[in-house]
C-alpha cells in the first residue's frame, strides 16, 4: 500500500474519519465536503483508495485541506479491508466511518464526541439517519431504530446502527476486538473481518456486544444522510443474504447461546429487511418472496412488530400487483404520512428546532 505525501499527517486529532473510496466519482466530493463542513474541526480524514477504477482518486486529490490523508491499496481488497487500513493509520481518540456515497449533518461529530466524552461505558455511538435519493435529495423518511438498552440480541435481530456511516467508536473498543490476519501475505491487525464483502459491519458490532463489556447507544438526531443507491453493495439481495448467513455461522462459534435463542427470529427480520430493500428497488416479485419467507421463518415477528411487518407486507403486494404509476401514488402518500410522524417523534425526543429545520 502507498500513502499520498501531498499532505502532512496531523499531530493530533480528536476523531479519525475513515472513508473507503471505490467507484464513487458521482458522490465522493459531496461526502468529503460534508466532513469538512463539520462544526468540530479537530479531526483527520483518511481516504482509503481501494484501487478505484473510475476517477474517484483524482477527485480526492483536488482537496488540499491538511487534515486529509490519502492511502492507496495496491490491489482491491474490499470495504472491510479498507476500513481496517484506515483504523491502523488513525491517530484519533475516536474513529468514525463514512461510506463515500453518504453524507453527514454538520453537527455529526460534535454530538458524537459529546456523547462519548460523557458516557464512558459506551463504545459505539450512532445516530438516526435521514434517507437521501441517488441525486442527494433529502427524502422525508428516517431510520428510527432503538437508541438505548441495546443488547446483543437486539443488534442481531434489527441492527439499530442501520448503515456504515452512522457509528463513531472509541479506539479502545476497536482494540478489544483486534486480531491478527495471519492468512494474508502481510500479517496485520484486523477489526472488521476481511473475509466478508458484505455484513462486515454488523458482524463487527455483534462481536463487540457479545464478547466485550462495551455498550452501544444512539442519538435521536438524524445526523447521517444515507443514500438509497441501488448500485451499491446492498443491491444484490442474494449475495447480501448469503453474507448474513456467513455472519451467523461465525457468530455461532463465539456466541452459541445467543444464536440458539435468537437465530430464527433474527433470520426472519433479515428477510423482512431484504423485502424492504426489494421495495426500494421497485422489485415487487422479490419483495413478496422475501416477506413470505420471513413470516414462514418466524411468524412471531408479526406479533412483536405488527405495524412494520404489516406495512412491509402491504407494500410488497401492492408493488407486485398495482401498475407502477398507481403504486407510486400510494407510496408517496404513505411516505408523507410516515415522515410527519417520524419528525414529530424526533422533535419529541429533544432534537432542537434549529437542527430539525436544517433537515
Amino acid at each position: 500500500m502507498t500513502s499520498n505525501n501531498q499532505y502532512h499527517k496531523p499531530l493530533t486529532a480528536k476523531v479519525s474519519v475513515v472513508m473507503p473510496i471505490y467507484n464513487v466519482a458521482a458522490f465522493v466530493e459531496d461526502a468529503i465536503n460534508s466532513v469538512l463542513a463539520q462544526t468540530l474541526s479537530n479531526f483527520e480524514l483518511i481516504l482509503v483508495n481501494d484501487c478505484s477504477p473510475d476517477n474517484s482518486l483524482a477527485i480526492c486529490q483536488t482537496f488540499t485541506d491538511p487534515r486529509i490523508r490519502i492511502i492507496s491499496h495496491e490491489v482491491n481488497q474490499g470495504l472491510a479491508a479498507a476500513r481496517n487500513t484506515g483504523i491502523r493509520h488513525a491517530i484519533g481518540r475516536y474513529v468514525a466511518f463514512l461510506d463515500s456515497d453518504d453524507m453527514w449533518h454538520p453537527e455529526k461529530l460534535t454530538q458524537h464526541v459529546a456523547h462519548l466524552d460523557n458516557a464512558p461505558e459506551v463504545g459505539i455511538s450512532f445516530s438516526r439517519s435521514l434517507f437521501i435519493d441517488y441525486q442527494g435529495k433529502k427524502i422525508n423518511v428516517f431510520q428510527m431504530p432503538q437508541l438505548t438498552d441495546i443488547s446483543a440480541s437486539d443488534l442481531l435481530c434489527r441492527n439499530p446502527v442501520g448503515n456504515g456511516s452512522a457509528p463513531v467508536l472509541r479506539r479502545e473498543t476497536l482494540g478489544d476486538i483486534r486480531y491478527q490476519a495471519l492468512n494474508k501475505s502481510h500479517p496485520h491487525s484486523c477489526y472488521f473481518d476481511e473475509n466478508f464483502r458484505q455484513s462486515e459491519d454488523i458482524e463487527c458490532w455483534l462481536r463487540i456486544l457479545a464478547t466485550t463489556h462495551w455498550k452501544m447507544e444512539g442519538l435521536p438526531a438524524p445526523l447521517t444522510y444515507y443514500r438509497l443507491n441501488n448500485q451499491g453493495l446492498s443491491a444484490d439481495s442474494n449475495k447480501q443474504y448469503a453474507s448474513w448467513e456467513n455472519m451467523i455461522n461465525k457468530a455461532s462459534r463465539y456466541a452459541p447461546e445467543l444464536l440458539a435463542l435468537h437465530e430464527n427470529r433474527a433470520r426472519a427480520y433479515q428477510l423482512r429487511y431484504l423485502a424492504r430493500q426489494a421495495i426500494r428497488n421497485n422489485d415487487g416479485k422479490e419483495a413478496v418472496v422475501r416477506i413470505n419467507q420471513a413470516l414462514k421463518t418466524s411468524p412471531a415477528i408479526l406479533r412483536h412488530e405488527t405495524g412494520r411487518t404489516m406495512a412491509t407486507l402491504a407494500a410488497a403486494y401492492l408493488l407486485h400487483i398495482l401498475p407502477r404509476r398507481a403504486y407510486k401514488g400510494v407510496e408517496l402518500l404513505a411516505q408523507s404520512a410516515l415522515g410527519r410522524m417520524q419528525r414529530a417523534q424526533i422533535a419529541k425526543d429533544g432534537v432542537t428546532a434549529e437542527l430539525m429545520s436544517s433537515l
